[in-house]
């Protein structure tokens, strides 16, 4: 199989998601393109779209809480939205670079590449097969406009609710948000520090924000950082993202006394190795932590579907909500430093987190090119 896998920066959860099925799928033998389609264009406005994005929910949260409210209103009515309009001249360099090349699949994590593919399909291009991946645990605005073979949906809980916003429920499947497998992989705490070249002396708190940094991640550290100092026992990990400002004034703080990353390629191993995560709920990020086996404690949401991705993970026991106050914060530390609290909650995130959902996703691109193909694969 030769499958084209299109995302964007707009976030990392898009990224990893596709990541995380482009894996899936050369460890099975096949090829794979991975492009952000606005890159076709010019590469200024892929970096230029993803940079819009970040800056407005990192300095203006509320804002794109509003915008994601309004969003949810047009959506409901008899019309095109305004996102499909404006992919559809990055759709025909798309086209252009679809007749240029061979794919036997099309696979996407992100709502603009699913609204060019739409826009080209409503022009009558004869595309691949297409599948598109949902990375929030809702159906965002617009998201139920595109048109695709296939349709991953973050649980079989969402699949009435897809279906509700006007998805045909044969293509709808509740295979749940793929990552990698490096994130459910096994490995005792003692060799994760030893490997990270941490103190086994101390337990670990770890808080991150995402690719961006987002939230009130300085008031949060300096509870965090307070309450590891009282303890004694236990240090704080902060993963800034791609937010160097952040970075530049926490290290400006704290020096030494807690450990700070950038972005980095270390997060299945800081999940595993850490006593607690404090993160804010990103779709892919909460899923990743989940499939790591972590307690979660979730913070500072971006208005919109990270609200919603919280409440769904809290509602089911797989994290707790905390408001970024030290009482909030105190109090989710007591609770989580009840081992059998960590239990039930590490209990309940593998039975509701499908790990191989990213083999699932292959599993069905090779059924939908060749089911022939695909019984032979499964069956080796």
């Amino acid at each position: 199989m030769e499958a084209l896998i299109l995302s964007m920066g707009t976030g990392g959860g898009h990224n990893a998601a596709a990541q995380a099925v482009k894996e899936e799928l050369e460890r099975r033998g096949h090829e794979t393109e991975f492009i952000n389609p606005y890159t076709l264009e010019s590469s200024f406005l892929a970096k230029f779209v993803d940079n819009a994005y970040i800056r407005t929910v990192t300095a203006t949260p509320k804002l794109f809480g509003l915008v994601y409210k309004i969003g949810d209103a047009v959506a409901k009515l008899p019309c095109r939205s305004p996102i499909y309009f404006a992919n559809r001249k990055p759709a025909k360099d798309l086209k252009k670079h679809l007749d240029e090349n061979h794919y036997d699949a099309i696979i996407t994590t992100h709502l603009f590449a699913g609204e060019m593919l739409t826009a080209l399909r409503d022009n009558g291009t004869k595309l691949p097969k297409t599948i598109f991946i949902a990375t929030d645990y809702a159906c965002i605005p617009f998201e139920a406009e595109v048109k695709a073979d296939a349709f991953i949906v973050p649980s079989k809980d969402h699949i009435s609710e897809f279906a509700r916003k006007g998805l045909s429920l044969n293509s709808i499947y509740g295979y749940r948000i793929p990552t990698s497998a490096k994130f459910s992989k096994k490995a005792s705490k003692e060799d994760l520090k030893k490997e990270l070249e941490l103190d086994p002396a101390y337990k670990y708190i770890l808080v991150c924000g995402g690719s961006m940094g987002a939230g009130h991640l300085k008031k949060i550290v300096r509870l965090l950082e307070e309450w590891c100092h009282n303890d004694g026992h236990t240090k704080l990990i902060v993963v800034c993202g791609n937010n160097n400002k952040l970075f530049e004034k926490l290290f400006e703080i704290y020096g030494n006394e807690i450990i700070l990353y950038r972005f980095t390629d270390k997060m299945p191993e800081l999940f595993r190795l850490c006593e607690v995560c404090f993160t804010k709920p990103g779709g892919l990020s909460s899923t990743e932590a989940a499939a790591a086996g972590v307690p979660i404690a979730h913070i500072t949401p971006i208005p919109g579907c990270e609200t919603i991705n919280m409440n769904y993970f809290s509602s089911q026991g797989m994290s707790l909500k905390v408001k970024p106050n030290k009482k909030s914060i105190y109090d989710a530390l007591d609770y989580l430093g009840d081992r059998q609290h960590c239990l039930d909650m590490i209990k309940r995130q593998h039975e509701i987190i499908n790990p191989n959902a990213a083999s699932d996703i292959c599993n069905l691109a090779e059924k939908l090119i060749s089911p022939e193909f695909a019984r032979e694969n499964n069956s080796n």
